[in-house]
């Protein structure tokens, strides 16, 4: 009897009651999967995937509702800190360091000020084994061990803590792979072979270690989904507008989370005992996305963004751009959502909106933005949203404006010379998907958890389930509730 059919065992036998939380030696896993879609994993593929269907079918889930907006980063550390990306100041990826014009800089592992799950649980004595939780780079210490996240520059970066893990780790287990390398490319053939290679690499470690390491707690993030859905999802997805239908790369995906849910089931059955509560989580889902909305160059055809010359016929970045400071406004950035900055008088270093007319300009360009349409003349549905009604609190330096354009089925599109407001290239590489507003959550054998499906989860929910698994408190101010009080 495998460890999935004994689990369902002894949930059958179990009291109404459940077991007491902390009455044995109770263990927590979380398989975090990147930008899995409950449509993938809920219904087209659950056939195919019989690990991650038992798990659900004998255990609580639901639909996981993810961050405004759903980015990796901060997802994962909203997840496990419980709180929003205004009160961790990460907006993404890259964030403005000050109100310079200087750029933006890459969230790191040391932007994140709150408690996570596992510094509360080092508090109280329990270790964990953390693996490529973003931002998890560099790692930091805690009661346990930790890898970094696909941030990790290169191998030779000092990747473990402590530090000594790594040639011990590379000796038994073999080399880790953070990371596709190079995944936004035409090559679909490559995206496909290096995530199985990420996928085997990953599991492999994640045996290894907890093997070989004492765990109370053990949590593993897997890009595979993530990488393959941005790379391969006009060939899965028939509502594509760059589907064909009889294309090599039709069953890709679903072969894939096979091979997935092979890895996962592997490693319950090793690992997983009766006292272990398995959580099965992702940040975010996916959607076909139609295209891009060049955001600034609709700035500039709109008059908030100057240039000093003219603008460029070949598609070139902002920062490579002379911009006319005196007669700039605002101005945009690229990626899943759209970032948008105001140039204020007294706050920027060239400043030329009064601080009593910020609101006005920011309502003006609400309803400007909002009003767009795409390039069919049909209404985008955009949300022009303002950080400090949509957060606790706006710490660090918080856009302007956060920009969902198209209910994410557009990106935004920072650079120039598209000539248009739309385009259907993007300026980072080839790209599929974007991110969806769902992730999942599944969670088997915890004590005393109801069964069935779960409406009403956040992804903040997380945090506190896990710590209430443990019978310990939440972080001070934590957003989530556990599953086991909602």
């Amino acid at each position: 009897m495998g460890l999935l059919d004994k689990l369902k065992k002894k949930r059958d036998e179990a009291s109404p009651e459940g077991q007491v939380a902390g009455e044995k030696r109770q263990k927590v896993m979380v398989i975090g999967l990147d930008c899995a879609p409950p449509e993938h994993v809920f219904d087209e593929y659950t056939d195919d995937i019989p690990n991650l269907t038992k798990l659900r079918e004998n255990g609580l889930y639901g639909p996981l509702e993810s961050i405004t907006p759903p980015i990796t980063v901060p997802a994962w550390m909203c997840m496990m800190t419980s709180k929003d990306p205004g009160t961790l100041g990460i907006y993404g990826f890259r964030n403005r360091k000050d109100h310079t014009y200087d750029g933006l800089s890459f969230a790191t592992s040391w932007a994140i000020k709150e408690p996570t799950v596992w510094d509360i649980l080092s508090e109280a004595g329990k270790e964990s084994i953390i693996m490529s939780v973003p931002p998890s780079y560099p790692p930091k210490p805690l009661k346990g061990v930790q890898i970094g996240c696909f941030l990790t520059p290169n191998e030779d970066a000092d990747y473990t803590y402590p530090k000594e893990l790594k040639e011990e780790l590379k000796g038994a287990a073999g080399e880790y792979i953070f990371d596709i390398r190079n995944f936004r490319t035409d090559n679909t053939q490559y995206i496909l072979d290096e995530a199985y290679k990420m996928t085997e690499s990953r599991f492999r470690n994640a045996d290894w270690l907890l093997a070989n390491k004492p765990w109370d707690f053990f949590m593993m993030v897997e890009m595979g989904p993530d990488r393959l859905n941005h790379g391969i999802w006009s060939f899965i997805d028939p509502n594509h507008p760059r589907y064909v239908e009889d294309n090599p790369y039709k069953e890709s995906l679903r072969d894939y989370y096979r091979f997935l849910d092979g890895k996962i089931g592997e490693l319950l059955d090793r690992h997983a005992d009766d006292d272990t509560a398995v959580l099965v989580v992702s940040d975010h889902g996916a959607k076909a996305m139609v295209g891009g909305v060049c955001f600034n160059e609709w700035l500039h055809n709109e008059g908030y963004l100057g240039f000093t010359g003219e603008l460029p016929t070949e598609v070139t970045a902002l920062n490579k751009m002379e911009l006319d400071w005196s007669k700039t406004k605002a101005w945009g950035d690229g990626g899943y959502y759209g970032r948008l900055f105001l140039n204020v008088e007294g706050r920027e270093p060239n400043g030329i909106i009064p601080k009593a007319d910020y609101d006005k300009v920011r309502d003006e360009l609400i309803a400007k933005i909002e009003a767009m349409v795409d390039h069919e003349g049909n209404p985008m549905g955009n949300k022009a949203l303002k950080p400090e009604e949509i957060y606790e609190s706006s710490n660090g330096v918080a856009p302007d404006l956060i920009v969902i354009f198209g209910g994410l089925r557009w990106r935004s599109v920072g650079s120039l010379g598209h000539g248009s407001t739309y385009t259907f290239e993007n300026d980072t590489g080839p790209d599929e998907a974007n991110h969806a507003e769902k992730g999942i959550f599944v969670l088997n054998n915890a004590p005393g958890q109801a069964t069935g499906t779960k409406d009403g989860l956040h992804l903040w929910d997380v945090h506190s389930t896990i710590l209430d698994i443990f019978g310990l408190q939440p972080a001070p101010g934590a957003l989530g509730t556990s599953v086991f009080k909602k």
